[in-house]
């Protein structure tokens, strides 16, 4: 990756990994544009969301954890449609969000956490794609102490949420969430933490 040209990092992560603070301190760092709720953002106005329901979800979540596929979970149940509509909806908002996030791309560079990254910019000329991950225990510890939870709840929560995206990108790329042919870069977190990680993705940049 040439940091002297538009470029784009994309950041696929397990959850409870810190996927989503590494991606912003690396875009601190960078000084580039982090993409993460402005896309949501932008795709709920494209398809008449109302934008209470997109606060409402801020607000329960302001870490936007649960990626797009929370959103869109919460969106759906207000609305009234069959199952087909269900999917003609959901690939239509997929495909928004993907045509929003490589407009900005081409403005400027940038830092995308989750989203399916990886495959939106799979042959982008200057992209950097990243894979971060680690064992159950250390995830299990880091949602637990986050949000006060005990270790069995911390890890009923990350199995919840790795389905969800597993499920998420396999619906929407055909690809498999945690093959590492999909990045340029896996990282096990376990003993780096956020600021660690950072540097060492900074200095394989270099």
């Amino acid at each position: 990756m040439n940091k002297q040209e538009k470029f784009v990092i994309t950041i696929s992560r397990q959850f409870g990994t810190g996927g989503h603070e590494i991606g912003a301190e690396l875009a601190r760092r960078l000084d580039v544009k982090l993409l993460d709720k402005q896309i949501l953002n932008e795709v709920a106005s494209r398809f008449c969301a109302v934008e209470d329901a997109v606060e409402c979800i801020e607000a329960r979540n302001p870490l936007w954890r649960d990626d797009f596929t929370q959103f869109y979970r919460s969106y759906m149940a207000g609305a009234e449609y069959n199952g087909q509509e269900h999917d003609q909806t959901s690939h239509r908002l997929f495909d928004a969000q993907a045509e929003a996030i490589r407009r900005i791309a081409e403005q400027e560079s940038c830092v995308i956490v989750g989203r399916c990254g990886f495959h939106i910019f799979r042959d982008h000329p200057n992209a950097l794609k990243i894979f971060v991950h680690a064992d159950d225990n250390c995830r299990k510890h880091r949602i637990a102490q986050k949000f006060g939870l005990d270790e069995q709840d911390a890890a009923a929560m990350i199995v919840d949420n790795d389905y969800s995206r597993e499920l998420y990108t396999k619906t929407y790329t055909g690809s498999d969430w945690t093959d590492a042919r999909n990045y340029d870069l896996t990282l096990n977190v376990r003993n780096f933490g956020v600021n660690g990680a950072v540097d060492f993705i900074l200095q394989s940049i270099e």
